[in-house]
This record gives C-alpha cells, sequence and structure tokens, in this order.
C-alpha cells in the first residue's frame, strides 16, 4: 500500500514540479549563456565553468545518494505496514495487553526510518554547498575578467553591467540544482518501487477456453493432485475425488487437513505442482480464469465486506439484481431478520470491513451475497462458522433451497452443517480416510463418528 500511495505521490510532486525546475533551469541557461557569448565571447566562458563541474558532480552524488533514498523508502515502507496492521488488529493487541509491545515496535521502526532519512538528508546537504562555491567562483571569475577588458576599452562599461546582471539570472537557478536532485533520486527511488511491483510476474495466467457460466453443469473432478505451500511439505499427495454435477458434498477434518486448500484450487488461487482439476470434464488451468470464478459463489470464513451499505454488499454478486432478488436472497441466508432491525435497513453502512456488524451478521450477509451471485458451483468454506445455533438451524432449513440445481461444496468443523450431505468426504493429512452419507459414515464407527460424538455430546 505505501508504493501505490506514498511512492506514486512521490513521483507525482516531482512530475509536478521538479520537471518543470528542470526545463526553467535548461531554457535559463540556453537563453542566457547565448546572450553572454554573444556580446562578450571572453568573458562569458567563465559563465560557464561550473556548469560541467556541477553536473559532473551531480553524477557521482547522484550514484551515492541513489540507495541512501531506496533505504529510505523502503524504511517507510516497514513503518506504514507496522501502522496498517496495528490498525488492523486493534481488538487482538488490546485482547491480548500488548500496547507497550506493539509502541516499541512502532518507535523502533519509526526510528529506523528517522536514521535513515536523516543519513540521505545530511549527504544531500553537503552537496548545495559545493555548487555555490562553484557559483560563486564563476561570478568572481567574470566579474575580474569583465572588470579587465572594461578597464582596457575591449567592452563598454554599459555591456559589463549587463554581463554582471545577467550572470546573477545564468548561475544563481543552479543554486535549486541541488534540491532537484535531492527531489529526483526520492522521485527515482520510488519509481523504482513502483516498477519492481509492476514488473512482478502474474503468478496464475489465465486459460484460453471461454465457458458460458449458464452451461456449466458442475462436474468436478481432482486427479492425482499434488500440491504443496512454497517451502512447506505436502498438502495433498495424489490426490483423487470425483463430484457429481449437481450433488452436495461435505468436507470435514482436523485443521490442515487440507479441506480448505481444495477450495483455492478449485478457484486457482494457486497453481497445483502436479495433476490436474476438472470442471465438466475441462482442465481449469485451460479456462479463462474470469469465467471460472464467475462459476463460483465462495463464503469463505475470512469474511470482506466494503464500505457501502448493505444492499449495495449484498448486490456485489450480481450488480444487476433487482430488489426483490436482493430481499429473497437476504432471507435463504438469515439475513433478513437483523437487517430490518438496522437503523436504515438495506441502506444502513456496514462500515469499513464491515465493522458495525457482528460477525454473525457479516457471515449472513456474505452467505446472501453468493446465493444472488447464482453460480453453478457454491462453496461454504466454514460459512456458518460465525453465526449463533438459532441462525445455523435456519440456514440448513434453506439449504435445500440454496443448493438446489448446483453443485455444492460444504467445508466444515460443525458436523452438523454437512449432516445431509449427499455424501461426505472426512479427510487426513490430505488423504480421503472415511467417505459416505452422515448415517453410512456413523455406522462405520471411525474417526468422523468419534467426532459426530464429541460435538452432539454423547
Amino acid at each position: 500500500m505505501t508504493i501505490l500511495n506514498d511512492d506514486i505521490n512521490q513521483l507525482e510532486r516531482f512530475l509536478d514540479h521538479g520537471a518543470n525546475q528542470i526545463l526553467q533551469l535548461i531554457v535559463t541557461v540556453l537563453l542566457v549563456g547565448g546572450a553572454m557569448a554573444f556580446l562578450a565571447p571572453g568573458v562569458a566562458i567563465f559563465s560557464f565553468i561550473p556548469i560541467p563541474v556541477i553536473l559532473l558532480g551531480s553524477i557521482s552524488f547522484q550514484k551515492r545518494l541513489a540507495p541512501k533514498y531506496k533505504d529510505v523508502r523502503n524504511k517507510a515502507g516497514d513503518l506504514a505496514a507496522r501502522l496498517s496492521n496495528n490498525l488492523g488488529g486493534m481488538l487482538t493487541i488490546k485482547s491480548f495487553a500488548t500496547e507497550s509491545w506493539e509502541l516499541e515496535r512502532v518507535t523502533r521502526d519509526s526510528n529506523l526510518y528517522q536514521q535513515s532519512n536523516r543519513k540521505a538528508i545530511k549527504f544531500s546537504a553537503a552537496f548545495i554547498p559545493l555548487i555555490r562555491f562553484a557559483i560563486l567562483f564563476a561570478f568572481l571569475a567574470i566579474l575580474i575578467a569583465g572588470g579587465y577588458q572594461a578597464w582596457e576599452g575591449k567592452i563598454a562599461i554599459g555591456t559589463y553591467s549587463f554581463l554582471v546582471f545577467i550572470t546573477q539570472r545564468l548561475l544563481w537557478p543552479l543554486t535549486t540544482l541541488g534540491n532537484i536532485l535531492d527531489d529526483y533520486q526520492r522521485s527515482m527511488a520510488s519509481t523504482n518501487r513502483v516498477l519492481d511491483l509492476i514488473d512482478t510476474p502474474i503468478a496464475i495466467s489465465s486459460g484460453l477456453k471461454r465457458l458460458k457460466v449458464q452451461s456449466i453443469k458442475g462436474e468436478i473432478e481432482f486427479k492425482n493432485v499434488n500440491f504443496n505451500y512454497q517451502n512447506r511439505k505436502p498438502i495433498l499427495k495424489d490426490f483423487n475425488l470425483s463430484i457429481p454435477a449437481g450433488s452436495t458434498i461435505g468436507i470435514v477434518g482436523s485443521t490442515g487437513s487440507g479441506k480448505s486448500t481444495l477450495v483455492k484450487l478449485i478457484l486457482r488461487l494457486y497453481e497445483l505442482n502436479q495433476g490436474d482439476i476438472f470442471i465438466d470434464g475441462i482442465a481449469v488451468n485451460q479456462v479463462n480464469l474470469l469465467d471460472l470464478r464467475k462459476s463460483i459463489a465462495l463464503v469463505s470464513q475470512e469474511v470482506y465486506l466494503f464500505h457501502g451499505t448493505v444492499e449495495e454488499n449484498i448486490a456485489y454478486g450480481n450488480k444487476h439484481a433487482n430488489f426483490d432478488e436482493i430481499n429473497k436472497a437476504s432471507e435463504l441466508s438469515g439475513a433478513f431478520e437483523f437487517i430490518e432491525q438496522l437503523p436504515q435497513g438495506y441502506k444502513t453502512i456496514v462500515g469499513e470491513r464491515g465493522q458495525r456488524l457482528s460477525g454473525g451478521q457479516r457471515q449472513r450477509i456474505a452467505l446472501a451475497r453468493a446465493i444472488l451471485k447464482n453460480a453453478p458451483i457454491l462453496i461454504l468454506d466454514e460459512a456458518t462458522a460465525s453465526v449463533d445455533n438459532e441462525t445455523e438451524a435456519a440456514i440448513q432449513r434453506s439449504l435445500n433451497q440454496i443448493t438446489s440445481n448446483r453443485t455444492t461444496l460444504v467445508i466444515a468443523h460443525r458436523l452438523s452443517t454437512v449432516k445431509n450431505a449427499d455424501e461426505i468426504i472426512v479427510l487426513e493429512q490430505g488423504n480421503i480416510i472415511e467417505r459416505g452419507n452422515h448415517q453410512a459414515l456413523l455406522d462405520q464407527k471411525g474417526i468422523y463418528f468419534d467426532l459426530w460424538k464429541v460435538q452432539a455430546g454423547y
């Protein structure tokens, strides 16, 4: 975010002001220098002495200043990231009583930024007196050389006076060169960070095959899938699973068993190491990425609501939906009752990230958003994790209608959420260790049976 905000603003400031100053400086040197050369070539040569000295010094100066300002921008990015994390994690910080520790970390990052900036400013400031000294030397040389030629009658007194006057117009603008170079190096450090961001390779490339969302049946197949997150042990190894179109599949298992990873791979948030995932017999890596994701509605455990009204957040799933469709989606998700009780109903502002709503309310709006999308594949990733038992029961009663005519994957820790699924998959360390419907798994008296006993209070 620092790159998108501060670095781009730094570049914009230089283009607005620094670039104009450079153009003015070049025009001034050419026009005034040309006039001096025309009036008194022998004297004018002294006015050009500091220019190559300043240019050569500037090149050397820039090479040494560039890494210093690069470090300044990096330190500024670290400080901004720290502040952003602390603001976003305020509840966690307060609940763990770590305010003093976080204050120390912010203070440390702030001090590192100040130290880095101070070093760059000191080095930059050291170059300005050198420029002024070179200009002063040239000005004195013109005074002496011009005065000598005027004394001997080689140039008129009026010409000499005019040369002294325009010499100031030629040389004194050069005193701003130090500040211009300082702004230039700051903007170059920011530019390099922006370009590095732009040049970051796209991790997921889109396929070329176009799909019509309305024609997708929703059959999903994992075939010999191998996957691990970067520098971590394998999550899935030779994983195979076939999900019939229109079925409702529950996926359960302990934390880290690979449940949510399956969702991320279907959406192509990550690339497979080996194997393929097919939708209606077409490998997902061959499908246009937008078409693929338009065909899937996701309700994740980490709900994100945008700053705006309740209605706008539900309609995010289908921007062409009318109010009746929005209202129906909220009824199916169990959100309708609490929306009616909000100060302005559907027009109530939810705040940044939906902070004005409870976790359960945010979850129900996210579910309504997914319902409204009306995609052929619906994925509920811990969709009832943050709702109370009454709301979960209401959602369960609506699931038959929600999942009708679409393929549904329900990932859950609460086994009551997947109780009515056509088939339940039990994962452990990326492997399918049990599968069947609810009653069949209870009859097996395996892991699912043990989990059900714990949650049901047997």
